[in-house]
């Protein structure tokens, strides 16, 4: 069976994705991740979205760095949904509506079919933030992997 996650991005385009996460990454002590699940499994029907960005926050170790200060784009393809999750640390400095508003755009990108340019737009927003808020300090080390988790 082939991954649906293919119909809307190419292996070029997950590259691209990791490029811009890295290059987020060299100005601010903030961890980002993006994670892209085909579907729910049968366990995970009754879950609401954010219950599952908080499981797959958990699962790839982001509530574990230095200064709480992980945030997950979490993509449920089959569903057409996805979530921005912030750690503590985060969410203490930004107010959770920048999220939302983030959120607006990239929905909108992905309306018209610009999935690439939605996951792009999204992350150089909450690359600003994290910049504004928790820039790269001179101990900084990249404590989480910049690959995109497919599911």
């Amino acid at each position: 069976m082939e991954n649906i996650i293919y119909n809307f991005f190419s292996d070029d385009d997950f590259l691209r994705i990791s490029n811009e996460i890295k290059k987020i990454e060299a100005k601010t002590s903030g961890e980002v991740r993006v994670s892209m699940k085909e579907k729910r499994t049968f366990s995970e029907k009754k879950k609401s979205l954010k219950e599952l960005a908080e499981i797959e926050f958990v699962k790839l170790n982001m509530h574990n760095t230095r200064d709480k200060t992980g945030i997950l784009i979490f993509v449920l393809f089959e569903e057409r949904q996805f979530y921005i999750l912030a750690d503590d640390g985060i969410n203490q400095k930004v107010e959770p509506n920048t999220w939302d508003d983030i959120r607006d755009e990239m929905q909108e990108n992905f309306r018209n079919g610009k999935f690439l340019e939605g996951i792009k737009s999204g992350l150089q927003k909450i690359g600003s933030i994290l910049e504004k808020h928790f820039p790269i300090k001179e101990d900084d080390t990249n404590e989480l992997s910049n690959e995109i988790v497919l599911e």
